[in-house]
């Protein structure tokens, strides 16, 4: 493990961390911030933050203004890149394909299958290595993410319980109903949409896997809201299945930094309440 970058912020520490993955099979980067109280012993809860199509870990950790909420609700914040990158791993010309648009799978299809590992990297190595070398409390975990990275928030969380809280900014719902969804899926997953249904959130909901409670905003002047977000089916999924869906439709935001910076800090205190819960 290699600390690439070190920076004081908000009386804590920005670091970028490089690690060879076994999940990926290449080098992969992910950006921790230790707030203030990670120097005074003890465990931390830790939120995960997903991001989105053509992201790394930069975007959130230059533009999320994430950090002086985490200082001051004593939260570590983990942001893992999208997926694998470099010469040797398979792309795409198109941005919601290939490097930068992991989708947050196990990719089943050649040649997506050697690297795109992001389903076992994002629930299982990273926790893994943040927790042995960082003063993280595993059993106080919560997750988020943006549009693609939200789509892989909710479906972690509804996977596997160990994730406390979970929210989203403009996330991807259903992704097996949508053109994004369907063109990744289908790419590393292959035909058969019983595969696809692990990794659709409504699908899983439909299918019985729980959540005590989501948090979801989304902009009104995102323009991806009717074709590839498609909030509405999430709503009706929730209604359905008993679940605690806050639904926020923020009037004029639109799908950018500007959108989710402006509330970053809202998310970060609603995880922090469930987090600091017995």
């Amino acid at each position: 493990m290699e600390i690439v970058s070190e920076n004081k912020s908000h009386g804590g520490r920005q670091l970028v961390v490089k690690h060879a993955s076994s999940a990926t099979s290449t080098d992969m980067t992910f950006s921790i911030f230790l707030p203030p109280q990670a120097d005074n012993g003890g465990k931390l809860p830790v939120v995960w933050y997903l991001s989105g199509l053509t992201c790394s870990h930069a975007n959130v950790t230059e533009k999320g203004e994430y950090r002086a909420a985490c200082a001051e609700l004593g939260l570590i914040f983990v942001a893992p890149d999208t997926g694998p990158r470099g010469p040797g791993v398979a792309d795409d010309e198109a941005f919601d394909l290939g490097q930068g648009a992991g989708f947050y799978v196990d990719a089943t299809q050649e040649p997506w299958t050697p690297h795109f590992g992001m389903w076992t990297y994002v629930a299982d190595e990273l926790p893994t290595l943040v927790g042995d070398h960082f003063p993280a409390d595993m059993e106080r975990q919560g997750i988020t993410g943006h549009s693609m990275g939200g789509h892989g928030a909710l479906t972690i969380a509804l996977f596997f319980p160990k994730f406390r809280s979970v929210s989203a900014f403009a996330p991807i719902v259903a992704p097996s109903q949508v053109p994004w969804g369907q063109k990744a899926l289908a790419s590393y997953l292959g035909d058969d949409r019983a595969a696809w249904r692990e990794h659709d959130a409504v699908a899983l909901i439909e299918d019985g896997a729980r959540v005590p409670e989501l948090l979801v905003d989304v902009g009104t002047a995102d323009p991806f809201i009717e074709n590839e977000l498609r909030p509405e089916l999430l709503e009706a999924a929730c209604a359905k299945a008993g679940i605690a869906l806050t639904l926020r439709r923020q009037p004029g935001y639109d799908h950018s930094y500007f959108f989710i910076s402006t509330f970053m800090a809202e998310h970060l205190r609603w995880h922090a309440e469930r987090l600091r819960r017995g």
